[in-house]
């Protein structure tokens, strides 16, 4: 069998056979890390500059991009988002003070100090989502890293503080490369790659990737084959959890959710069923994505050693 490429960018063995023990907070068998997406404000609409309307996760099936003109339904989708999805959410999280991770669009928090207000009251972790909720793909890495620096001048002039977590989303293949050159996050989570976190190297150091979930996320009820009803959305975490639970090594379970989309009553019901089923175990960590970033920091820096070199 010919040796690995060293060339090659892309890391396909991981931890392979021997995932280490990630030695979770009173022997949990799950960290379970939740993510509100807050991007009501930072969308592509002609308002804030942009040639067309937006055209992506919205109840809008098969909507395409309006050039030159706003969509008013999609833009109520996302009012609908930040004027009652996210106090929905808010409190049904604030109720069991269940830790958060925001993924929040600089811009969009910018607009709503309100809820900024709100997500701080409530000690979430506001990691960054970009300055613009829109597609970095055909960026230039100059342009990209003009969007980073001022989306972390906006989000400490909005939250009062740097961003310490960074998720692009709709990212390029230069946006690990600005994170890593930034230097100043403790983790970014533009990943899929893994259930549990993992070190590359970088240009300043080791740097620490948290991965994210696109199926344990409510954005499948708008997807082909996706969730139907709060029912499936519930079933589809209770899987995912049970399963994690009863494997021979602890693991990360993350549940991705939008203001607009979980935020619904329907779909907020199956949140809630799913809140309930895991407060019934006992060896459970429910954390923040800074709280285990500081846990991996502190007890698993030691296996950045062995990581990959990412120019």
């Amino acid at each position: 069998m010919a040796s690995p490429d060293s060339n090659y960018l892309r890391d396909l063995l991981g931890y392979g056979r021997a995932a280490p023990d990630p030695k979770w907070p009173g022997g949990a068998r799950v960290a379970v890390q939740f993510v509100v997406n807050f991007e009501e404000g930072g969308e592509n609409c002609i308002l804030h500059g942009d040639d067309a309307s937006e055209a992506f996760l919205t109840d809008v099936l098969g909507a395409k991009p309006w050039l030159g003109q706003r969509h008013m339904n999609v833009e109520s989708m996302f009012e609908y988002g930040s004027r009652a999805g996210f106090w929905r959410l808010w409190r049904m999280f604030g109720a069991g003070k269940i830790p958060v991770t925001v993924f929040g669009v600089a811009s969009a928090l910018a607009r709503n100090p309100e809820i900024v207000a709100a997500m701080r009251e409530a000690g979430w972790d506001i990691a960054s989502h970009g300055l613009r909720w829109i597609d970095y793909k055909d960026f230039t890495l100059e342009q990209e890293s003009v969007h980073m620096r001022e989306a972390i001048r906006v989000h400490a002039e909005a939250t009062g503080e740097r961003p310490l977590g960074w998720y692009t989303g709709r990212s390029s293949m230069h946006t690990l490369k600005l994170v890593l050159d930034d230097g100043g996050f403790l983790y970014s989570s533009d990943s899929y790659a893994d259930d549990l976190p993992y070190w590359i190297n970088g240009p300043k150091g080791p740097h620490l990737v948290i991965p994210y979930t696109l199926d344990a996320n409510d954005m499948r009820f708008i997807n082909p084959q996706g969730f139907a009803n709060g029912d499936e959305f519930f079933a589809y975490l209770r899987d995912t959890f049970d399963f994690l639970y009863n494997e021979d090594e602890p693991k990360m379970m993350s549940v991705g959710l939008h203001c607009r989309l979980a935020g619904r009553p329907g779909r907020a019901h199956g949140l809630a069923r799913f809140l309930e089923h895991i407060a019934k175990f006992d060896r459970v960590w429910i954390a923040s994505r800074l709280d285990i970033a500081r846990h991996w920091h502190r007890e698993h820096i030691g296996l950045a050693s062995a990581a990959p070199r990412i120019a």
